[in-house]
């Protein structure tokens, strides 16, 4: 009788002395965390505030929640320390130095998660861990996909909505024509912007159909056909609104379908959305109805059983306080990149370049502050038969997160056009340079129609890829000490009265011109 009460005693004092451990470490690992993604999580509150992130504010509140309605199930799963956790936790600060030079937000943010789960666990066990597995998982909706891809999804988006839409009005008699994202309806031009995309419901509709699934208690093909059924009725529903919208403008006028109606519609058709879901929930419960699995609580095991000491936690508990700290040293004591200057300021680039005389423009003050690099020229160009070309360049003598370059397979599709890649073409400069290989699109927009070429110049590299530049710019970060770079665009519309073979001579033979200029500024 004294030897059971004297076990149980030493288990709770044990039991104790490891929470007392979990409370230390908890909040040792909250503040290197804190140290680590500081700013970049104070960028993350500024994406937050975009329209299309506000639902990001509530995933954590969720996550709370999801695991207070565990607590009784992870108060008594066993805690067990265990050495594995430290895998993760490496993946997640490679992760953090990736981004960190890369100058990649999304790369730090899904490191921040990776450090967090091998802190968790460490410190717990993998049983633990796999019952709080859903909650640690939801969390990463609340980091928003990089801009290329969000910019990219939106113009698909708007251009699968755009034609349903066209197919619902002409259903409904309506004589329309449809240019990329531009609803024609005679006489007025409808144009499918970002608010109309559909990403503004689309990721809202994600993430409330995982919450949906998770708690549906039908087998787990249901779960996943209604998260993946959110895309298409994310787009009938936007279709839907598009064309309510059409309709609208041809009865009443623009300001009556621009105005308050399509906020309101906004909204209507978003709870429209969540209707159909809940309404495919009640059709999957009808279709081949199966045993539902009651969910079952977590046995119970005695503390002096599952129970570790504090010691047993130790050697953990000072590893992973030491990786941290180690890393959060390296990241705010070591600068792996400089300043590298140009051989001269892009100001001075020719006006005059062969046939071609320019004149330069300026950005637009806004547009410069969010940029944030360290020069640009900008030149309007004209030939003497009156064809026109723009030449930009922009220049980052240091690039690191928040302040990098941007695509303009980035930047076209958020400013209403339809820009469409068409792979690599190749520029023969001569003999002695070879050959310039440059990236080039089609970019379209009510009834425009260009020719872009651009090319990203790296350190001495001729670089085509987004891809490639954060690979190099993370890899000179670290072997050279440098992150420096350019990206170089040209454009040439492609005019209705010439074939598409002159429009493509015409850019070609500017780039050969001013390819050499641009080695006297840019350094190597």
């Amino acid at each position: 009788m004294n030897g059971k009460g004297l076990t149980v005693m030493s288990g709770n004092n044990g039991r104790s002395g490891l929470f007392s451990a979990l409370t230390l470490y908890a909040a040792v690992c909250l503040l290197l965390f804190a140290l680590h993604f500081h700013s970049s999580y104070q960028t993350l509150l500024l994406w937050w505030q975009f329209e299309d992130f506000n639902y990001c504010y509530f995933v954590p509140l969720i996550v709370l929640y999801l695991l207070w309605g565990k607590r009784a199930e992870l108060s008594s799963f066993p805690i067990s320390p265990s050495w594995i956790g430290i895998a993760p936790l490496f993946l997640g600060m490679a992760l953090f130095w990736l981004g960190e030079l890369a100058g990649e937000y999304y790369t730090i943010y899904i490191g921040s998660w990776f450090v967090l789960i091998g802190c968790v666990w460490t410190a717990t066990g993998w049983r633990w861990l796999k019952l709080a597995a859903f909650p640690l998982l939801f969390l990463i909706s609340m980091f928003p996909f990089p801009n290329f891809i969000n910019l990219n999804l939106t113009l698909r988006l708007k251009l699968i909505s755009s034609k349903l839409a066209v197919v619902m009005l002409q259903l409904c008699g309506m004589s329309v024509h449809r240019e990329g994202n531009v609803i024609d309806l005679g006489g007025t031009l409808l144009q499918v912007v970002d608010a109309c995309s559909g990403i503004r419901y689309f990721y809202p509709l994600i993430v409330l159909s995982i919450l949906m699934a998770y708690f549906f208690r039908v087998p787990f093909w249901k779960k996943a056909l209604l998260v993946f059924s959110t895309a298409p009725v994310s787009v009938i529903s936007n279709a839907l609104r598009i064309a309510l919208t059409a309709v609208l403008c041809r009865l009443w006028g623009e300001e009556f379908a621009l105005g308050f109606f399509h906020d309101f519609s906004g909204w209507f058709i978003f709870m429209c959305s969540l209707g159909m879901l809940f309404l495919e929930m009640w059709l999957l419960k009808k279709i081949l109805p199966g045993p539902v699995r009651k969910k079952q609580m977590a046995s119970v095991v005695p503390p002096s059983v599952r129970t570790p000491g504090f010691k047993a936690f130790l050697p953990q508990f000072m590893v992973v306080t030491l990786l941290l700290a180690t890393n959060v040293i390296l990241s705010h004591g070591v600068d792996f990149r400089h300043k590298t200057p140009l051989h001269k300021p892009l100001a001075g680039f020719p006006l005059q370049v062969s046939d071609w005389r320019g004149e330069t423009v300026e950005l637009d003050p806004s547009e410069r502050s969010v940029l944030k690099f360290d020069d640009y020229i900008m030149i309007h160009y004209v030939d003497r038969q009156g064809k026109e070309i723009d030449f930009y360049t922009v220049y980052y003598g240091s690039q690191i997160k928040g302040e990098s370059i941007h695509s303009p397979a980035s930047c076209y599709p958020g400013n209403g056009w339809v820009f469409k890649e068409s792979g690599v073409a190749a520029i023969p400069l001569g003999k002695e340079k070879g050959e310039l290989r440059v990236r080039r699109a089609i970019a379209e927009n009510v009834g425009e129609r260009e020719l872009v070429y651009y090319w990203f110049p790296q350190r001495g590299r001729i670089l085509t890829d987004l891809y490639q530049l954060k690979f190099y710019v993370f890899w000179d970060a670290l072997t050279r000490r440098r992150t420096d770079g350019a990206m170089v665009r040209i454009i040439t519309p492609q005019y209705e009265s010439e074939q598409a073979a002159v429009s493509e001579a015409r850019i070609q033979g500017f780039t050969r011109e001013i390819a050499p200029l641009l080695e006297q500024f840019l350094p190597r």
